[in-house]
């Protein structure tokens, strides 16, 4: 029963996440597509839905092992995974060029959280002013 949840809960995170890189980063839709960003290394990473065809699974499994670039079996068939991307049609795999927000998002927090551990009570309040500070300029 409790893995049922954590498994709900990473298929709604991994959901989220595919949501803020369709709203603020590059992406391509679509098998040959995905293979075009592969060859031209530009992928940084490759979603297969579950039930994608197991020859195109492999042939994408072995251009992203050239490439060096990761691939994440999605849990969900090509309709989930189309609905997650927040679109009509169903989607056997994804390409994400630029993560776009979601690597900013992902980079401010873990600094966040390295300079909250790293600092005392007293000096809190001077790292809060000069990390939100950095955020702003940068």
């Amino acid at each position: 029963m409790v893995a049922a949840k954590k498994t709900k809960k990473t298929h709604e995170s991994i959901n989220n996440r595919l949501a803020l890189v369709m709203k603020s980063g590059k992406y391509t839709l679509g098998y040959k597509t995905v293979l075009k960003t592969l060859r031209n290394s530009k992928g940084k990473l490759i979603i297969i839905a579950n039930n994608c065809p197991p020859l195109r699974k492999s042939e994408i499994e072995y251009y992203a092992m050239l490439a060096k670039v990761g691939v994440h079996h999605y849990n969900g068939n090509n309709v989930d995974l189309g609905t997650a991307c927040g679109k009509y049609y169903r989607v056997c795999c994804l390409s994400i060029i630029d993560p776009g927000e979601f690597l900013v998002i992902l980079t401010s927090l873990r600094a966040f959280l390295v300079i909250s551990e790293a600092c005392n009570s007293e000096s809190w309040k001077i790292v809060h002013f000069v990390f939100f500070f950095y955020e702003k300029n940068s």
